[in-house]
């Protein structure tokens, strides 16, 4: 294993309540003036907007608003919010939603010191030097990205999902309350579940040796994962299970998990960026489809052993059965969770995807030759494990 430098600047406030007092407060301490930024409009149906702008305007915060941010969202809206910023001095973003709005929130806070096209930070072509202070209302389990400094953003232009990275933009303070994700629906639910257990399972299975104490904590998560979701799947004002839900998907992509593991490179959210950009799906439900695929075609008689620590120590599968064995009874206890106890489609063609593109896909993920992973793969194994989704 590698050293390792680890830091969380990130203040969280969890649990029911937490809100009132605490967020005009945390918001005070940068400044006066607030872009709220916002989704599709759900959050005033459950009251949680008007909660907030009550809050806000008692405080004598000045609110600004931006909605209308896309589940996979797009650079263009991001480019709006980044303008209503620089013409009203902005000095906080309160992003208030899942991980789309989050990420949005992430490039707006470094495009309000950027003259130019915010997909420029995405492609490279400037780095992020300044960013505004950020603070999150989570409303859905999902992406983590409440915790950490990454954002994946769309361009529907040139079909591409490309992620930044920097410290500058993980989020000052983050607001976790699981009363709030209780309106969340049965479909959101499970592909948000997906993605929590998929961040955790692209790092836990990795040809890198790394701390046998971190591994017991990414155990630990998937079996909250896979025992939570299908209680808060069933039963959605289940306050324990949306809890743990909810601090499971902070923890699965805060870097915790992943610092002995580096470089990690996460090869379904690779695959799943390009269904995503072409076809603009449900992350988590991309995940959901590619997982069982990518988990059987990287099985083999050099990698059985990680297979076998997940279904004994995760799945508790008999551990007196050949590995091979265990290895595969693990991956179809992942399609029953995905397929059946969560009801997601399990195949592309049902979401009227054919193989058009996927070559073009490949030549995308595989731009160096090939992808380093679990096992390296060039394009034809890209385009195998696309077409084994069909």
């Amino acid at each position: 294993m590698n050293n390792f430098i680890y830091e969380i600047p990130t203040k969280v406030y969890f649990g029911e309540n937490q809100l009132q007092g605490n967020l005009s407060q945390e918001i005070k301490k940068y400044g006066n003036r607030v872009l709220l930024v916002y989704g599709g409009g759900s959050i005033k149906k459950i009251g949680l907007y008007q909660k907030i702008i009550k809050e806000l305007q008692e405080a004598n915060i000045e609110v600004y608003e931006f909605s209308g941010i896309e589940p996979n969202p797009r650079h263009t809206s991001i480019n709006k919010a980044i303008q209503i910023c620089k013409e009203n001095s902005i000095d906080t973003i309160l992003a208030v939603g899942g991980g789309s709005v989050i990420d949005s929130s992430k490039l707006i806070s470094t495009g309000r010191y950027y003259d130019g096209d915010a997909w420029d930070f995405v492609i490279g072509k400037i780095q992020i030097k300044k960013a505004m202070p950020i603070i999150t209302v989570v409303t859905l389990a999902a992406t983590g990205s409440e915790m950490n400094g990454t954002a994946v953003i769309s361009n529907m232009d040139t079909k591409y999902k490309k992620s930044i990275k920097s410290s500058l933009v993980i989020p000052k303070v983050s607001f976790l309350d699981p009363t709030i994700t209780y309106s969340v629906n049965k479909y959101q639910t499970a592909c948000g579940s997906c993605d929590i257990l998929s961040h955790i399972l692209e790092t836990y299975f990795s040809r890198n040796n790394g701390l046998y104490m971190l591994d017991t904590v990414m155990e630990g998560l998937m079996k909250t994962v896979i025992k939570y979701s299908k209680i808060a799947y069933n039963d959605p004002e289940n306050y324990e299970a949306r809890a743990n839900l909810m601090w499971a998907s902070s923890w699965a992509i805060n870097g915790f998990a992943r610092i002995d593991r580096q470089p990690n490179i996460w090869v379904c959210h690779l695959l799943e960026h390009q269904l995503s950009a072409f076809y603009d799906i449900t992350h988590g439900l991309g995940l959901a489809i590619l997982t069982p695929r990518y988990l059987r075609y990287t099985l083999n008689e050099n990698t059985v052993d990680r297979y076998y620590s997940f279904g004994v120590n995760v799945l508790d599968i008999d551990a007196s059965l050949p590995k091979m064995e265990v290895a595969e009874k693990s991956i179809k206890c992942l399609e029953k969770l995905f397929y059946e106890d969560l009801e997601l489609i399990n195949n592309l063609s049902d979401l009227n995807i054919d193989d058009r593109y996927f070559q073009e896909m490949a030549n995308r993920i595989c731009s160096n030759g090939i992808v380093e992973g679990f096992i390296d793969m060039d394009k034809e194994d890209i385009v195998k494990i696309f077409k084994d989704c069909l």
